[in-house]
Protein backbone atom coordinates (compact mmCIF):
# COMPACT_ATOMS: atom_id res chain seq x y z
CA UNK A 1 0.00 0.00 0.00
CA UNK A 2 1.06 3.55 -1.04
CA UNK A 3 1.13 5.51 1.69
CA UNK A 4 1.46 9.65 0.55
CA UNK A 5 3.95 12.03 3.12
CA UNK A 6 2.00 14.65 4.36
CA UNK A 7 4.34 17.33 5.87
CA UNK A 8 3.13 18.01 9.26
CA UNK A 9 1.41 21.04 9.98
CA UNK A 10 1.82 20.77 14.31
CA UNK A 11 2.95 24.83 15.72
CA UNK A 12 6.20 25.54 15.82
CA UNK A 13 8.12 25.15 19.31
CA UNK A 14 7.52 26.91 21.69
CA UNK A 15 10.97 28.36 21.75
CA UNK A 16 10.99 29.37 18.28
CA UNK A 17 7.65 31.06 18.83
CA UNK A 18 8.99 33.08 21.55
CA UNK A 19 12.33 33.98 19.96
CA UNK A 20 10.05 35.46 16.88
CA UNK A 21 7.70 36.98 19.13
CA UNK A 22 11.02 38.61 21.38
CA UNK A 23 12.18 39.69 18.32
CA UNK A 24 9.42 41.78 17.23
CA UNK A 25 8.91 43.10 20.10
CA UNK A 26 12.36 44.41 20.71
CA UNK A 27 11.41 46.02 16.97
CA UNK A 28 8.34 47.79 18.10
CA UNK A 29 10.08 49.32 21.07
CA UNK A 30 13.05 50.53 18.93
CA UNK A 31 10.23 52.03 16.82
CA UNK A 32 8.25 53.79 19.57
CA UNK A 33 10.96 54.97 21.74
CA UNK A 34 12.05 57.82 20.11
CA UNK A 35 8.26 58.95 20.15
CA UNK A 36 8.30 57.94 23.76
CA UNK A 37 11.56 60.33 24.04
CA UNK A 38 10.06 63.25 22.19
CA UNK A 39 6.82 63.43 24.26
CA UNK A 40 8.75 62.89 27.82
CA UNK A 41 10.75 65.92 26.62
CA UNK A 42 7.96 67.75 26.08
CA UNK A 43 6.00 67.78 29.15
CA UNK A 44 9.62 68.00 30.99
CA UNK A 45 11.05 71.17 32.84
CA UNK A 46 13.46 73.30 30.61
CA UNK A 47 15.86 73.78 33.39
CA UNK A 48 16.08 69.85 33.84
CA UNK A 49 16.67 69.55 30.10
CA UNK A 50 19.23 71.96 30.06
CA UNK A 51 21.09 70.50 33.21
CA UNK A 52 20.56 66.70 32.88
CA UNK A 53 20.08 66.54 29.34
CA UNK A 54 17.19 64.07 27.49
CA UNK A 55 15.57 61.64 29.86
CA UNK A 56 12.84 59.07 28.87
CA UNK A 57 11.29 59.78 32.46
CA UNK A 58 10.52 63.62 33.37
CA UNK A 59 12.70 64.55 36.37
CA UNK A 60 10.15 67.32 36.76
CA UNK A 61 6.61 67.85 34.69
CA UNK A 62 5.83 70.75 33.17
CA UNK A 63 3.54 72.07 30.54
CA UNK A 64 4.79 75.14 29.98
CA UNK A 65 6.14 73.95 26.37
CA UNK A 66 2.47 72.99 25.42
CA UNK A 67 0.93 76.41 27.05
CA UNK A 68 3.49 78.50 24.95
CA UNK A 69 2.95 76.73 21.91
CA UNK A 70 -1.03 76.54 22.09
CA UNK A 71 -0.83 80.76 23.70
CA UNK A 72 -3.20 81.16 20.63
CA UNK A 73 -5.36 78.13 20.48
CA UNK A 74 -7.88 79.37 17.97
CA UNK A 75 -4.89 79.82 15.31
CA UNK A 76 -3.60 76.62 16.15
CA UNK A 77 -7.12 75.12 15.59
CA UNK A 78 -7.55 77.15 12.16
CA UNK A 79 -4.44 75.76 11.21
CA UNK A 80 -5.63 71.95 11.86
CA UNK A 81 -8.07 72.90 9.32
CA UNK A 82 -5.97 74.23 6.87
CA UNK A 83 -3.76 71.36 7.01
CA UNK A 84 -6.31 68.47 6.59
CA UNK A 85 -7.90 70.28 4.15
CA UNK A 86 -4.84 70.64 1.63
CA UNK A 87 -4.23 67.08 2.88
CA UNK A 88 -7.59 65.27 2.18
CA UNK A 89 -8.07 67.17 -1.46
CA UNK A 90 -4.58 66.91 -2.13
CA UNK A 91 -3.94 63.43 -1.47
CA UNK A 92 -7.32 62.05 -3.15
CA UNK A 93 -6.48 64.43 -6.46
CA UNK A 94 -2.63 63.50 -6.29
CA UNK A 95 -3.44 59.94 -6.37
CA UNK A 96 -5.68 59.92 -8.79
CA UNK A 97 -3.55 61.98 -11.28
CA UNK A 98 -0.77 60.00 -10.49
CA UNK A 99 -2.70 56.56 -11.66
CA UNK A 100 -4.01 58.86 -14.83
CA UNK A 101 -0.41 59.46 -15.64
CA UNK A 102 1.09 55.85 -15.03
CA UNK A 103 -1.32 53.82 -16.28
CA UNK A 104 -0.77 54.90 -19.94
CA UNK A 105 3.19 54.60 -19.05
CA UNK A 106 2.35 50.75 -17.97
CA UNK A 107 0.16 50.27 -21.37
CA UNK A 108 3.27 48.54 -23.85
CA UNK A 109 0.78 48.96 -26.28
CA UNK A 110 1.37 53.44 -26.03
CA UNK A 111 2.92 54.59 -29.09
CA UNK A 112 4.98 57.55 -26.98
CA UNK A 113 5.14 55.44 -23.96
CA UNK A 114 8.93 56.22 -23.81
CA UNK A 115 8.70 59.61 -24.94
CA UNK A 116 6.49 60.55 -21.95
CA UNK A 117 8.32 58.38 -19.31
CA UNK A 118 11.40 60.32 -20.42
CA UNK A 119 9.67 63.36 -19.68
CA UNK A 120 8.15 62.46 -16.07
CA UNK A 121 11.92 61.12 -15.17
CA UNK A 122 13.74 64.49 -16.12
CA UNK A 123 11.47 66.25 -13.74
CA UNK A 124 13.09 64.54 -10.94
CA UNK A 125 16.47 65.57 -12.22
CA UNK A 126 15.80 69.01 -13.12
CA UNK A 127 13.53 71.85 -12.42
CA UNK A 128 12.57 75.86 -14.14
CA UNK A 129 13.83 77.34 -10.73
CA UNK A 130 12.45 78.96 -8.11
CA UNK A 131 11.92 82.43 -9.69
CA UNK A 132 9.80 81.32 -12.41
CA UNK A 133 7.72 78.85 -10.11
CA UNK A 134 6.82 82.15 -7.78
CA UNK A 135 6.19 84.38 -11.13
CA UNK A 136 3.63 81.61 -12.75
CA UNK A 137 0.93 81.00 -9.90
CA UNK A 138 1.28 84.38 -8.64
CA UNK A 139 1.43 86.66 -12.00
CA UNK A 140 -0.04 84.00 -14.52
CA UNK A 141 -2.07 81.97 -12.30
CA UNK A 142 -2.67 84.74 -9.80
CA UNK A 143 -2.88 82.57 -6.79
CA UNK A 144 -1.75 84.19 -4.18
CA UNK A 145 -3.16 83.94 -0.51
CA UNK A 146 -5.37 81.05 -2.22
CA UNK A 147 -5.68 77.51 -1.34
CA UNK A 148 -4.25 77.13 -5.01
CA UNK A 149 -0.46 76.86 -4.63
CA UNK A 150 -1.00 74.84 -1.03
CA UNK A 151 -2.17 72.42 -3.10
CA UNK A 152 -1.49 72.06 -7.03
CA UNK A 153 2.80 72.14 -6.67
CA UNK A 154 2.21 68.97 -4.88
CA UNK A 155 0.20 67.33 -6.94
CA UNK A 156 2.46 64.74 -8.81
CA UNK A 157 5.61 63.57 -8.55
CA UNK A 158 8.05 62.18 -10.95
CA UNK A 159 9.44 59.07 -8.28
CA UNK A 160 5.45 58.34 -7.34
CA UNK A 161 4.87 58.00 -11.05
CA UNK A 162 7.11 55.90 -12.25
CA UNK A 163 6.76 53.45 -9.05
CA UNK A 164 3.09 53.34 -9.43
CA UNK A 165 4.06 52.55 -13.38
CA UNK A 166 6.00 49.74 -12.00
CA UNK A 167 3.42 48.19 -10.06
CA UNK A 168 0.37 48.02 -12.59
CA UNK A 169 2.96 46.77 -15.03
CA UNK A 170 3.91 44.01 -12.72
CA UNK A 171 0.68 43.16 -11.02
CA UNK A 172 -1.77 43.76 -14.19
CA UNK A 173 -1.49 40.88 -17.07
CA UNK A 174 -1.87 42.59 -20.13
CA UNK A 175 -4.50 39.55 -20.82
CA UNK A 176 -7.09 41.64 -18.55
CA UNK A 177 -7.05 44.75 -20.58
CA UNK A 178 -6.91 42.54 -23.93
CA UNK A 179 -10.24 40.79 -22.41
CA UNK A 180 -12.10 44.12 -21.26
CA UNK A 181 -11.26 45.52 -24.72
CA UNK A 182 -12.99 42.58 -26.33
CA UNK A 183 -16.24 42.65 -24.24
CA UNK A 184 -16.46 46.28 -25.70
CA UNK A 185 -15.41 48.40 -22.52
CA UNK A 186 -13.91 51.70 -22.95
CA UNK A 187 -10.59 53.23 -22.32
CA UNK A 188 -12.08 54.76 -19.07
CA UNK A 189 -14.23 51.96 -18.15
CA UNK A 190 -10.69 49.95 -17.88
CA UNK A 191 -9.36 52.30 -15.69
CA UNK A 192 -11.49 53.09 -13.22
CA UNK A 193 -13.54 49.93 -13.52
CA UNK A 194 -10.47 47.18 -13.68
CA UNK A 195 -6.93 49.26 -13.12
CA UNK A 196 -8.11 51.37 -10.13
CA UNK A 197 -9.37 48.43 -8.15
CA UNK A 198 -6.52 46.22 -9.21
CA UNK A 199 -4.25 48.55 -7.80
CA UNK A 200 -5.45 49.57 -4.46
CA UNK A 201 -2.34 48.30 -2.63
CA UNK A 202 0.07 50.19 -5.03
CA UNK A 203 -2.27 53.76 -5.03
CA UNK A 204 -2.53 53.18 -1.02
CA UNK A 205 1.17 53.61 -1.05
CA UNK A 206 1.25 56.35 -2.90
CA UNK A 207 -1.35 58.19 -1.29
CA UNK A 208 0.57 57.28 1.83
CA UNK A 209 3.39 58.99 0.52
CA UNK A 210 1.70 62.06 -0.72
CA UNK A 211 0.03 62.93 2.42
CA UNK A 212 3.10 62.85 4.20
CA UNK A 213 4.16 65.85 1.48
CA UNK A 214 0.95 67.46 1.77
CA UNK A 215 1.20 67.89 6.09
CA UNK A 216 4.70 68.10 6.64
CA UNK A 217 4.57 70.86 3.94
CA UNK A 218 5.42 74.29 5.19
CA UNK A 219 7.38 76.44 2.31
CA UNK A 220 4.62 76.88 -0.27
CA UNK A 221 3.06 78.87 2.72
CA UNK A 222 5.88 80.90 3.22
CA UNK A 223 6.07 81.72 -0.35
CA UNK A 224 2.17 82.27 -1.10
CA UNK A 225 0.74 82.53 2.05
CA UNK A 226 0.73 86.12 4.26
CA UNK A 227 -3.04 85.97 5.49
CA UNK A 228 -3.16 84.07 8.88
CA UNK A 229 -6.64 82.57 8.15
CA UNK A 230 -4.57 79.99 5.28
CA UNK A 231 -1.16 79.30 7.37
CA UNK A 232 -1.15 75.43 7.67
CA UNK A 233 -0.19 73.97 10.57
CA UNK A 234 3.52 73.57 10.04
CA UNK A 235 4.07 76.76 9.07
CA UNK A 236 2.52 77.97 12.42
CA UNK A 237 5.03 75.21 14.19
CA UNK A 238 7.65 76.81 12.15
CA UNK A 239 6.75 80.88 12.81
CA UNK A 240 6.64 79.52 16.63
CA UNK A 241 10.48 77.86 16.22
CA UNK A 242 11.90 80.89 14.05
CA UNK A 243 10.12 83.05 17.05
CA UNK A 244 11.53 81.07 19.54
CA UNK A 245 15.41 81.51 17.94
CA UNK A 246 14.81 85.18 18.14
CA UNK A 247 14.24 85.38 21.43
CA UNK A 248 16.96 83.08 22.82
CA UNK A 249 19.77 84.57 20.41
CA UNK A 250 18.66 88.59 20.59
CA UNK A 251 21.65 90.82 21.93
CA UNK A 252 18.38 93.39 22.59
CA UNK A 253 16.54 91.92 24.96
CA UNK A 254 16.18 94.50 28.13
CA UNK A 255 17.48 93.17 31.16
CA UNK A 256 14.13 93.16 32.91
CA UNK A 257 13.10 90.65 30.38
CA UNK A 258 16.42 88.46 30.73
CA UNK A 259 14.92 85.89 33.33
CA UNK A 260 11.86 85.22 31.37
CA UNK A 261 14.27 85.00 28.34
CA UNK A 262 15.71 82.12 30.80
CA UNK A 263 12.43 80.49 31.33
CA UNK A 264 11.28 80.65 28.21
CA UNK A 265 10.86 76.57 26.79
CA UNK A 266 13.12 76.33 23.81
CA UNK A 267 14.30 72.00 23.43
CA UNK A 268 10.57 71.41 25.50
CA UNK A 269 8.61 73.44 22.91
CA UNK A 270 9.97 72.13 19.59
CA UNK A 271 9.14 68.83 21.28
CA UNK A 272 5.73 70.03 21.83
CA UNK A 273 5.32 70.82 18.46
CA UNK A 274 6.68 67.78 17.13
CA UNK A 275 4.22 65.97 19.23
CA UNK A 276 1.44 68.39 17.63
CA UNK A 277 2.34 67.48 14.09
CA UNK A 278 2.83 64.47 14.20
CA UNK A 279 -0.65 63.55 15.61
CA UNK A 280 -3.77 63.16 13.23
CA UNK A 281 -1.21 61.93 10.24
CA UNK A 282 0.07 58.78 12.40
CA UNK A 283 -4.04 58.13 12.26
CA UNK A 284 -3.32 57.43 8.27
CA UNK A 285 -1.29 54.31 9.29
CA UNK A 286 -3.75 51.98 10.40
CA UNK A 287 -6.00 53.34 8.02
CA UNK A 288 -3.57 52.36 4.88
CA UNK A 289 -2.51 49.74 6.75
CA UNK A 290 -4.68 46.95 5.20
CA UNK A 291 -4.19 48.05 1.84
CA UNK A 292 -0.26 46.63 1.79
CA UNK A 293 -1.20 43.53 1.09
CA UNK A 294 0.17 42.15 -1.79
CA UNK A 295 -1.63 39.28 -4.85
CA UNK A 296 -5.05 41.16 -5.23
CA UNK A 297 -4.65 39.87 -8.44
CA UNK A 298 -3.24 36.03 -8.18
CA UNK A 299 -5.39 33.53 -9.68
CA UNK A 300 -6.98 36.52 -12.27
CA UNK A 301 -5.10 35.30 -15.09
CA UNK A 302 -5.23 31.52 -15.81
CA UNK A 303 -1.57 30.02 -17.22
Amino acid sequence: MNTRYVPSLDRPPFWARALTHGFFILICMACLFPILLVFAISISDEGTITEYGYEIVPRVLSFRSYEFVLSDFNQIMRGYMVSILITVAGTVLGTLITAMIAYPLSRMDFPFRRHFTFFVAFTMLFNGGLVPWYLVYVKMLGAKNTIVPLIMPLLVNGFNVIILRTFISANIHPAIIESAVIDGAGELQIFFQMVLPLSVTGLAAIALLVSLNYWNDWYNALLFIDTKKLFPLQFLMYRVNISIQVLNTSSFIPDSAAAARVRLPNETARMAMSILGIGPIVLAYPFLQKYFVRGLTLGSVKG
